[in-house]
C-alpha cells in the first residue's frame, strides 16, 4: 500500500517506512534512529537567518529513510532511540526522499522501543526520483501593451 497525498481533511495515517513515497503527506511513523550526521550551519529564508540542520537515518523492519532535523529537534533524539513522528511528510532533496517533521508535525521519543531490526538494505533515500521543476516565481512574462514579450533578445531589423 503506497501512501499518497491526501485531499480533504488530511487526517494523518499510521504507516511503515517502506510504504513511504515522494508524494506521502500527513503520515505518522514510528522508527528507530540508526545514525545522525554532523550538524551543519546554514542561512535560509529571505532574511538569511542562521539555522542548524542534521540528517538522521531512521527505519523499521520494512526499510529506512533520512529524516531532516532542524534546530531544536536535533537534540531531542539520539542514536538507538525509537521515535514517533506525527503528521510528517516526504520531500525530494536533490532527487532523494527525505522525511520531514515540519511546522505542523511533531517529534518525540517513544516510550516503547521498536521490536526487531532496522532493514538498512531498503534505503528509500538512496533511490533517485525524477523531480518536477518548480515554477519560476521571478519576473515572468509581463504585459507590454497588449503584446507578449518572450525572452530578452530581440532580433535587429536592417
Amino acid at each position: 500500500m503506497a501512501v499518497e497525498g491526501f485531499s480533504g481533511s488530511r487526517q494523518p495515517v499510521d504507516v511503515k517506512v517502506g510504504e513511504l513515497t515522494p508524494q506521502s503527506r500527513a503520515v505518522n511513523v514510528t522508527a528507530k534512529v540508526v545514525s545522525k550526521s554532523e550538524i551543519r550551519n546554514i542561512a535560509t529564508g529571505r532574511d538569511g537567518a542562521p539555522h542548524r540542520v542534521c540528517d538522521a537515518l531512521v527505519g523499521d523492519e520494512t526499510g529506512c529513510v533520512y529524516l531532516t532535523l532542524w534546530d531544536d529537534n536535533i537534540e531531542k533524539i539520539n542514536e538507538g532511540d525509537t521515535i514517533k513522528i506525527g503528521n510528517g511528510y516526504v520531500t525530494l532533496f536533490r532527487g532523494n526522499m527525505r522525511l520531514n517533521v515540519g511546522r505542523y508535525g511533531n517529534l518525540e521519543v517513544a516510550k516503547e522501543a521498536l521490536a526487531g531490526e532496522v532493514n538498512t538494505e531498503n534505503n528509500l533515500s538512496s533511490k533517485v526520483y525524477e523531480q518536477e521543476r518548480r515554477p519560476f516565481r521571478g519576473r515572468g512574462r509581463r504585459d507590454f501593451g497588449g503584446r507578449e514579450r518572450r525572452g530578452g533578445y530581440r532580433q535587429r531589423r536592417y
